[in-house]
């Protein structure tokens, strides 16, 4: 019998351990303009320092919003990015350029205004 609870035991331990490996540590970010409607076809760069934030270069990820006004990045560092966010004429410059630290093999999530 405890054979039975110990090989039970070992294999929640090993399920757990490979649900915690699947998910990557992720960035879902939602883009909203000043009224509040989501955004999309928003292009949204992330940078990993300020200083290629400012100069606009080694961009580590980039793309565009959904229907829904979402992008997801996946397999990102757990650290903080910066991010530029534009969509025709609106941006978000002046707020929201930097997320916090992400937490490693989660779904981190933030919403961007822009205007």
């Amino acid at each position: 019998m405890k054979s039975i609870y110990r090989v039970l035991f070992v294999s929640c331990l090993v399920m757990m351990m490979l649900s915690f490996q699947i998910i990557k540590t992720q960035l879902a970010v939602t883009v909203r303009n000043e009224l509040g409607n989501t955004e999309e076809g928003a292009t949204v760069q992330l940078f990993e320092t300020e200083e290629d934030y400012k100069a606009e270069k080694n961009i580590a990820a980039e793309g565009a919003t959904d229907k829904k006004g979402v992008i997801k990045f996946k397999e990102l560092k757990a650290a903080s990015y910066y991010m530029i966010v534009r969509k025709d004429d609106k941006d978000n410059f002046g707020g929201g350029e930097q997320t916090g630290k992400l937490e490693a093999n989660r779904i981190n999530k933030v919403t961007i205004i822009i205007q």
